[in-house]
């Protein structure tokens, strides 16, 4: 029987400091395995010697593979060509800075044998996170999970395992706006889950700041659920209604009792409250129709400008 073979995915980008130690990590818990294996990387535009480390190493092993972007088109954009250029029989997205131990891919290895078609791998603790990202991070988990249809598993990053029959079925996913944390847990399939303790940054420092996981949440939750726009229906409706009522009120107390003076302040709020209200679904139909706007020019996701270490290189 031919030998099964694992795809590890790296999305790299400006990893120069980490490199050295992550391919001298990773090499030393692959070669332990009985399985064949290679290693995707992909430079996602970076600015520093990441691409010529990256050659030097493809040089010397012909199991790692390198693609190398035009330009930084984002993590989500490079996990997804990792994912394309994959060929082993299960991937497993790992970070490069090592914050996910590589000693659990035997563990994953180990549950995938035993007929389970997802590994996930799940942080027991977030103490290398700050107090305000394990308490936004829990809003987050809980917010998308009752918003979307597909849930999420709490504290599971992109690290994990998928057979190749997942891999296939995410492959058939073509939106260009794209939450992979999302897309990943979208096709189902028989899941399991293994607990680890998530170290810090081998080396450097992280690409990501509040802002970028700001926009990273809302992206997710308006890429898989409708209702958040669908809120602006009930809560228009709710404020008509309201406003119904008061309306009658008025019109009762006026002819009951006479005509009472105008409040400047209590008209004051009531427009700047429905003013907010509007320019905050506004904005959400805004990023709707932003997402339609990015679908219909039907862009590429990545442009590569470099493939080395493949059979057409």
């Amino acid at each position: 029987m031919t030998q099964k073979k694992i795809s590890i995915l790296v999305p790299m980008y400006n990893e120069s400091e980490v490199i050295p130690f992550f391919f001298t990590t990773i090499e030393k818990e692959l070669t332990q395995l009985d399985l064949e294996y290679e290693i995707i990387c992909v430079n996602d535009g970076s600015r520093d010697n990441t691409l010529q480390q990256l050659t030097e190493y493809a040089a010397k092993d012909s199991r790692i593979k390198v693609v190398s972007f035009s330009r930084n088109f984002g993590k989500e954009a490079a996990m997804t060509a990792a994912l394309e250029y994959s060929s082993g029989d299960a991937v497993i997205p790992i970070d490069a800075d090592l914050q996910d131990p590589p000693e659990l891919i035997h563990e994953m290895i180990a549950e995938w044998r035993e007929g389970f078609d997802v590994v996930y791998a799940k942080r027991s603790s977030r103490v290398t996170d700050s107090l305000i990202k394990r308490q936004t991070a829990g809003w987050f988990y809980a917010l998308f999970n009752r918003m979307s249809e597909t849930d999420i598993p709490r504290n599971v990053g992109d690290y994990r395992l998928m057979d190749r029959k997942v891999v296939e079925a995410i492959k058939k996913l073509p939106e260009k706006v794209r939450f992979m944390k999302g897309l990943f847990s979208w096709p189902g399939f028989n899941s399991t889950t293994v607990e680890y303790e998530r170290q810090k940054r081998a080396e450097g420092g992280t690409k990501f700041n509040y802002w970028n996981l700001w926009n990273f949440a809302i992206s997710g939750i308006t890429s898989f659920s409708t209702l958040p726009i669908r809120i602006g229906t009930y809560l228009g409706l709710m404020i008509a209604s309201i406003s119904f009522c008061y309306g009658f009120y008025i019109i009762t107390k006026t002819l009951l009792f006479g005509r009472d003076a105008p409040g400047y302040a209590s008209i004051m709020v009531v427009m700047l409250f429905l003013g907010g209200v509007q320019l905050f679904f506004m904005g959400l139909m805004g990023e709707y129709i932003g997402r339609i706007y990015k679908e219909v020019k039907n862009r590429p996701l990545y442009v590569v400008e470099r493939e080395i270490g493949f059979n057409n290189d």
